[in-house]
């Protein structure tokens, strides 16, 4: 019998509540399914189970992976308490779910409150929690109160920068703990054969215009923003385009949107979305179009426009300047293809007329090269032992000081 044959299999459950988070994790599940002493077991919950947001959980499985459990915990109400209510059922809906699975590590990404569920669970049941994506800031979402929660939860810690590690390191987290791996999700775009701009018409089964605009506009959850404000929020980007795609100028130009993710107040976007696309001939929404189509779109996009995290994180990779609007992603590192504005219409024409001006051919991405999920797997190899993994749940803090 070989040494491999002696050890241990490891169970890894994998935590992914949406489109943006499994896209992130894609290549990282794949890396555990082909290392031997792995399994991998898959957990979706949120977006992924809801009908209004694509059912992307028949994606998970086109892709080869098995659900091995999944936790309902989406109200439909778009208010802060239904929030708080959706994360209460997460919680109660992971107990069960991990009680079954009894992974050995739980696998998560991010700061979204359904993967705060699952994390508050794993703490109760002493599973280590290996954690990708702490120590970024971004402080305009309640997402950075959560993300730092989750990192204080944690005992593994997958930065995607030095900056990120050295917040997580300030935590009190033990340095020997943290690892700066770079985004995953750069990893899937190095792995993606895009799409042409024809197969990217037939595939949304709508033309493209000479010019793209690829748009994202999520809710900054952290202000205190009513039902009236968000709607004022919505029309100022929406000037904004129609500067672009009304204008007699403009005829060349088309906007490929894609919906606000569940947080509080997302629904109230996506209807003020679906009434702007409704109206006009040069727009085109999507709930998701899975990774090939929206990297794609990236690609040949002239600006990515709005405040998703993929526009910091991916777009500098397929080298298209990215705007950033308002607060969402304030604090998080950027590269020189992003241009920031306020939310105000004509603060984001002058940034979407800057950023097509931009040559963003030598552009670097401060998020890696498209190793992170090899550095990942390297990392949670040499944990691979069941002794070694009950020893993380015990945590000391450790005090970090600053090199000057």
């Amino acid at each position: 019998m070989s040494e491999l044959d002696t050890k241990e299999s490891i169970r890894i459950a994998v935590v992914s509540g949406s489109r943006a988070d499994y896209g992130l994790l894609y290549c990282v599940m794949q890396a555990i399914n082909r290392e031997p002493r792995f399994h991998l077991q898959t957990v979706v919950t949120g977006m992924h189970l809801a009908p209004e947001f694509g059912n992307t959980c028949n994606t998970i499985i086109a892709d080869g992976f098995t659900i091995d459990a999944s936790v309902e915990c989406l109200l439909s109400g778009d208010s802060a308490v239904a929030t708080a209510k959706s994360m209460g059922m997460g919680v109660i809906g992971f107990a069960d779910a991990l009680r079954s699975l009894a992974p050995d590590v739980l696998l998560v990404l991010g700061d979204r409150f359904e993967i705060f569920a699952a994390v508050q669970t794993a703490l109760i049941l002493n599973i280590p929690v290996a954690h990708i994506a702490g120590g970024d800031t971004t402080e305009g979402a309640f997402d950075e109160s959560l993300r730092h929660s989750i990192t204080k939860m944690a005992h593994l810690h997958f930065a995607t920068n030095t900056q990120a590690a050295e917040r997580i390191k300030q935590m009190g987290e033990d340095p020997r703990h943290v690892f700066t791996v770079g985004s995953p999700g750069i990893d899937l775009i190095a792995q993606t054969s895009l799409l042409s701009k024809s197969e990217l018409q037939s595939r949304l089964n709508n033309p493209l215009g000479e010019k793209l605009l690829l748009v994202t506009f999520h809710p900054t959850t952290l202000d205190a923003a009513t039902t009236v404000d968000r709607e004022q929020q919505c029309h100022e980007l929406f000037a904004a385009l129609d500067h672009f795609c009304n204008s007699n100028d403009g005829k060349d130009f088309s906007v490929l949107m894609t919906k606000a993710n569940a947080d509080t107040g997302g629904r109230q976007i996506n209807r003020l979305l679906e009434d702007y696309v409704r109206e006009r001939g040069n727009t085109t929404l999507v709930s998701s179009m899975g990774q090939q189509a929206y990297y794609s779109a990236m690609a040949l996009a002239d600006v990515v426009v709005g405040n998703s995290s993929s526009g910091l994180y991916e777009a500098p990779t397929l080298k298209t300047p990215t705007v950033n609007i308002g607060d969402r992603q304030k604090g998080r590192l950027r590269a020189l293809s992003v241009v920031d504005c306020d939310i105000d219409r004509a603060q984001i024409v002058a940034a979407i007329g800057t950023a097509l001006t931009l040559d963003c051919s030598d552009i670097v991405n401060p998020y890696g090269d498209g190793h992170a999920s090899e550095k990942i797997i390297a990392v949670l190899r040499e944990f691979a032992h069941k002794d070694k993994l009950n020893k993380l749940v015990k945590k000391h803090f450790h005090w970090f000081a600053h090199e000057k």
